[in-house]
């Protein structure tokens, strides 16, 4: 009998030793961590729904999912044939969303800062583009802030940098300074950010849903497919072509990542190094303290006393540029002042640009200044930047295994699954000009 016994006890040491596997202490120590700081304290307060579960994405409840418009929105996203307003005519035709939120560079410009129109070329990732000859400076359709991803941002209620495009959540009392700003002209339609925001993006990036593009390119069965339940006379303008491209967007969902996998039960998603870089990001570090939810991101505005760009050599900007007062250059109050929103920071590793304005260039600087914790731009006053903002007092060690988790662990590596094969006009896409044609092998 006592041998008997003997021979289990060896029997299951042997087991536990050359078996499937051992549970990782790694695991137990980063599933406590998150369920800890978790929205709902369990681990799914951290998980990404799949694009196609329309029932779990946030929408707008104006602009409820459906296959037919996100199908839409996705073929809008990428069609060059709708840059018909540019100021030249070679420019006309030549960008399109996609010019400067880049699928490859983490739907981010490849470059410091984004060229629609007046732009020419592309690389390998955007980092390519530069200014038509015939262009003036001033008639470069470009922004005084680096775009930011359109990853996760269906967890977005109000866009930009300053939070200024959307009429609810954060933006509730700001309703006094709307008329400051010609382009909040959609805030008055009670839409979320998304929907707002591109309904003014259609003519601010000189883009134009017309007969041509309609019955020529033949996007019309398209729409009519989309929003059956609009009249005619409302179903091909700013606002349906709005829907269909915020629709799209919404799915932009980051699910493939390896700290995603993990969070849904892929113990081997991640590396052990990925997993001690995701404890000091839940834990030393304290990132999660903005970076929250699903999304790693927050409705939240923070002084981080970064320089701006046209520091960096942004086009069309500079001291004075309104986008440089982040928060409070929206709603005018001086205690917003230099604020800027917390941004998701998915697949942040595909592009080397860093903050509003593009002033840190790799993650090692990214992480190396928040451990810090001292503010780079002299000119922002002190009383102003972040209580977040401190030296963290990271060792070597943890550096490098945040690094690590901000550059694949949070990394999806498949986002050309969210990229059409074609484009109604047949044109190249994210760009058509001569230069793009060449590096995208279009010709």
């Amino acid at each position: 009998m006592k041998k008997g016994l003997l021979f289990l006890g060896l029997t299951i040491l042997v087991y536990a030793c050359t078996g499937d596997r051992l549970t990782n202490p790694l695991d137990i120590e980063l599933k406590n961590a998150l369920e800890r700081v978790s929205p709902n304290k369990n681990l799914s307060g951290w998980e990404l729904p799949q694009s196609d579960d329309y029932s779990r994405i946030p929408t707008e409840s104006q602009n409820p999912l459906s296959d037919a418009k996100v199908e839409l929105g996705k073929m809008l996203f990428y069609e060059t044939g709708l840059a018909r307003n540019s100021v030249h005519e070679n420019g006309g035709g030549t960008y399109s969303c996609a010019t400067c939120h880049v699928p490859s560079a983490g739907f981010m410009p490849g470059r410091a800062q984004g060229i629609a129109d007046g732009g020419i070329g592309f690389g390998s990732i955007g980092e390519s583009r530069i200014m038509m000859d015939n262009y003036e400076e001033t008639e470069l359709d470009v922004q005084g802030a680096r775009a930011l991803s359109l990853l996760n941002v269906a967890y977005v209620t109000n866009t930009t940098w300053s939070g200024k495009f959307g009429a609810r959540d954060v933006n509730e009392g700001t309703e006094d300074v709307w008329p400051f700003d010609p382009l909040l002209e959609a805030n008055y339609e009670g839409l979320s950010g998304l929907e707002s925001q591109n309904m003014e993006g259609l003519d601010l990036h000189r883009m134009v849903v017309d007969d041509f593009v309609l019955d020529i390119l033949g996007y019309r069965e398209m729409y009519d497919e989309a929003f059956p339940d609009f009249p005619e006379s409302e179903r091909y303008g700013r606002k349906t072509t709005s829907f269909a491209v915020s629709a799209y967007i919404r799915t932009l969902l980051s699910t493939e990542a390896p700290f995603q996998r993990w969070v849904r039960g892929d113990e081997d998603a991640m590396s052990d190094q990925e997993k001690r870089g995701a404890l000091v990001f839940f834990g030393k570090a304290g990132c999660y303290r903005c970076h929250k939810g699903p999304a790693l991101n927050s409705m939240e505005f923070h002084a981080l006393g970064v320089f701006d760009l046209y520091e960096s050599g942004g086009f069309n900007t500079g001291p004075e540029d309104i986008r440089n007062f982040g928060r409070g250059g929206f709603t005018l109050r001086p205690e917003d002042n230099y604020k800027f929103k917390v941004p998701g920071i998915y697949n942040m590793g595909d592009s080397p640009f860093y903050f509003h304005g593009s002033s840190r260039h790799s993650l090692r600087s990214v992480v190396d200044y928040f451990n810090r914790g001292i503010p780079e731009n002299p000119r922002i006053p002190g009383e102003q930047i972040s209580p977040l903002f401190h030296p963290l007092n990271l060792t070597e060690g943890e550096i490098e295994d945040l690094i690590t988790f901000l550059d694949n662990g949070l990394r999806d590596p498949n986002l050309e699954r969210y990229v059409p094969d074609f484009v109604l006009s047949g044109n190249c896409f994210p760009n058509n000009d001569s230069l793009s044609r060449r590096d995208l092998g279009c010709d």
